[in-house]
């Protein structure tokens, strides 16, 4: 794991990377409030981060997945990454969302119902989250 220092994250000015965390979350919101299928690939969701060029393998984008849902998890809002999956394959989030729902508390030991749980938590807290357009 690379040292960090107070001013930067992950090789990104601290300023940088938290407007990318500001546009993960906006393009994670207006996705769950869409009205739609509120789920958003790993890569698609890079997309929608202009300030940092992730790839979607990047250890920095985890990172930056994880400290969004921590947040938002501390504010009450559920682990918004539960909204970000695989494109291919269980279309669930990777197994680093797992990990963190574990460490974070969670009991995932019935994953299809933590996960509809949680993607339900999100939807209810996107309708008023303070980043919504």
């Amino acid at each position: 794991m690379a040292v960090q220092s107070h001013d930067e994250r992950y090789g990104h000015k601290r300023a940088t990377w938290e407007q990318a965390k500001n546009e993960a979350i906006r393009a994670l919101v207006a996705r769950a409030r869409s009205g739609g299928d509120p789920t958003i690939s790993y890569s698609e969701l890079t997309t929608h981060i202009p300030s940092i060029p992730f790839n979607p393998e990047d250890y920095g984008f985890h990172a930056l997945l994880y400290e969004i849902s921590e947040e938002e998890d501390a504010a009450g809002r559920g682990l918004l990454s539960v909204l970000v999956v695989h494109k291919d394959g269980d279309g669930r989030p990777g197994r680093g969302f797992w990990d963190m729902a574990k460490k974070l508390g969670r009991d995932t030991r019935d994953k299809e119902r933590f996960w509809a749980e949680e993607v339900t938590l999100v939807l209810t807290h996107s309708r008023n989250h303070p980043l919504a357009a």
